[in-house]
């Protein structure tokens, strides 16, 4: 049952707040007071849409839990790399369904099993951006444990000239 309802900020404790200003079409200047804002865009054509971040929002959760619990097991990360790909309902609202997120991590002496246990530890009891979606909705994780990483795929998109 959803408890969605015109209300009050006084109803609410302050743990964390953001501020969001419409700049022009469907683009959004948004972020906490004090640090540089970013941009959403609800067409996808200078920025990410808001369930982009979202998928952003719960890979960064996620990679961070990954790098501390790697520190902890003495086998601190050379490199993460993360791709996430999600499934979206057909009907109003497209919300999102299904989440893999393919981790690719590289460091001296992490094993396979450690690194994966890293990730389900934070999927499944740490990320609080996990917690807070629908527990009904799948998050799977896969990893490729390469000597190397490469960018993810994202950002080896834009690294590609033209």
């Amino acid at each position: 049952m959803k408890h969605d309802r015109p209300g009050s900020a006084a109803d609410v404790r302050a743990d964390l707040r953001v501020g969001l200003h419409w700049k022009e079409q469907l683009q959004f200047a948004t972020g906490p007071a004090g640090v540089a804002p970013h941009v959403l865009d609800g067409n996808t054509k200078v920025a990410p849409s808001p369930p982009q971040v979202l998928l952003e929002a719960l890979a960064g959760c996620v990679s961070v839990d990954v790098v501390l619990i790697l520190e902890k097991q003495r086998t601190p990360a050379a490199s993460i790399s993360c791709d996430i790909t999600a499934e979206r309902a057909d009907g109003k609202p497209r919300r999102i369904v299904k989440v893999h997120l393919h981790y690719m991590i590289a460091g001296e002496g992490i094993t396979y099993d450690k690194a994966m246990r890293a990730i389900e530890l934070s999927v499944t009891k740490y990320c609080t951006v996990r917690d807070t979606l629908d527990p009904e909705m799948p998050v799977t994780w896969s990893l490729d444990l390469s000597g190397e990483v490469r960018g993810s795929r994202a950002v080896a998109l834009e690294e590609v000239p033209g």
